[in-house]
């Protein structure tokens, strides 16, 4: 089950079942079952107040991912998206906020994969399937 929340901003997010059912289609294609999956979209400043309170980092991100599953394979999880920043980044990167949010979207179920993205060659994994599954949305 994938669900979609608001926390302090007025969001609404288009294509709601194509997404889950493209996000269903990531997870069963890095061999993963769903369980349930929580997309909690937000503004900087939420997302910062739990950067710091859980991560202790205090800086802005645009995501923040909870892995909450105790099996192997299984997905379970809370991912936090700044909206506010889905939206900078897409005039940053000369796309369209809408491709930005896919983009993230599926950046938090590919952790939940065990995908990482701290050194460079994880960061290069992590873009690649990225754009691979970003081309299956269609």
């Amino acid at each position: 089950m994938i669900n979609f929340h608001n926390e302090d901003v007025a969001f609404k997010l288009q294509q709601k079942q194509k997404i889950k059912n493209w996000l269903k289609q990531v997870i069963e294609q890095e061999g993963y079952v769903l369980s349930e999956l929580n997309y909690i979209f937000c503004s900087d400043d939420y997302l910062l107040q739990v950067n710091i309170e859980y991560l202790d980092h205090d800086y802005l991100t645009d995501i923040i991912t909870f892995d909450n599953s105790e099996e192997d394979k299984l997905i379970e999880g809370d991912i936090f998206i700044s909206i506010d920043r889905v939206k900078d980044n897409a005039k940053q990167f000369e796309v369209s906020t809408d491709y930005e949010l896919k983009r993230v979207l599926v950046h938090g179920v590919l952790h939940l994969c065990g995908y990482l993205d701290k050194t460079e060659q994880e960061e290069q994994l992590m873009r690649s399937k990225e754009n691979f599954y970003l081309q299956l949305f269609t």
